[in-house]
């Protein structure tokens, strides 16, 4: 047994309702996430004390940065379980990822190559922070046709659809599910985030919720976050959100 498996005292906070966190990068090496293995169980331990009791991890897929594959992805992904056995952390590993909408996506969907999904067919789509992308509804529709349910990754941080909130609205109106970053709710993004969660939690429009787990920075401001767990219950008891599904 690793010894920093003990290291740490039980967290204030509670996420049990939610049961299945379905957006983080615990796959160790392969992108802005867990560097290795080591960090990837500390990780993966901390948000089992947390109340979790399924991951399901979202690896990077962005042409220019991170090139991975699902044959990349999965002996890693295996790897990981294996230890978790080893160790006796009781969580549900799953894998998918998180899909940069670019031109290699695109061309992966004119291919048919494999994508990596959960729940079936939901599959984690992302935009660029600093533009929006070209024929995105083309895209979603795209994927639509293929039988998959696009989930839109964090869109309270795209800052650009703040000044045309009704992009959210015909995003939504094509069937897209919404996913919120915990985070996002402390202004750790900033404080223009902050503000576009709530006006999507008042339009409810969110259907999960996330993490984003990156590093152990992100673990200790979870355990910073029960100022904004009322938000998340209520949210959870709203009926929209269907992480306890997954």
């Amino acid at each position: 047994m690793l010894s920093f498996l003990h290291k740490k005292d039980n967290p204030s906070v509670d996420f049990s309702d939610l049961k299945a966190d379905m957006h983080s990068h615990l796959i160790p090496g392969v992108d802005d996430g867990s560097p290795d293995l080591e960090t990837s169980i500390s990780l993966i331990k901390d948000l089992s004390e947390m109340g979790y009791k399924k991951l399901i991890t979202t690896p990077h897929i962005m042409w220019d940065m991170y090139k991975n594959t699902p044959e990349i992805i999965r002996p890693r992904h295996e790897m990981l379980q294996n230890a978790l056995r080893s160790n006796g952390i009781p969580v549900e590993l799953e894998v998918a990822a998180e899909y940069l909408i670019d031109d290699h996506f695109e061309k992966s969907l004119e291919s048919d190559d494999e994508l990596l999904c959960f729940n079936g067919n939901l599959i984690l789509v992302e935009f660029s922070f600093v533009q929006e992308p070209v024929e995105l509804k083309s895209v979603l529709f795209k994927l639509q046709i293929k039988g998959l349910q696009p989930v839109i990754a964090h869109p309270e941080r795209y800052l650009y659809f703040g000044a045309n909130k009704q992009w959210y609205s015909e995003i939504k109106a094509l069937g897209c599910l919404f996913q919120l970053n915990i985070l996002s709710l402390s202004g750790f993004y900033g404080k223009a985030p902050v503000e576009l969660a709530q006006y999507l939690i008042k339009q409810q429009y969110y259907n999960l919720i996330g993490t984003d787990l990156h590093n152990s920075r992100h673990i200790d401001l979870l355990r910073a976050s029960s100022p904004y767990l009322p938000v998340i219950k209520k949210l959870i008891h709203s009926g929209s959100i269907l992480n306890h599904q997954l």
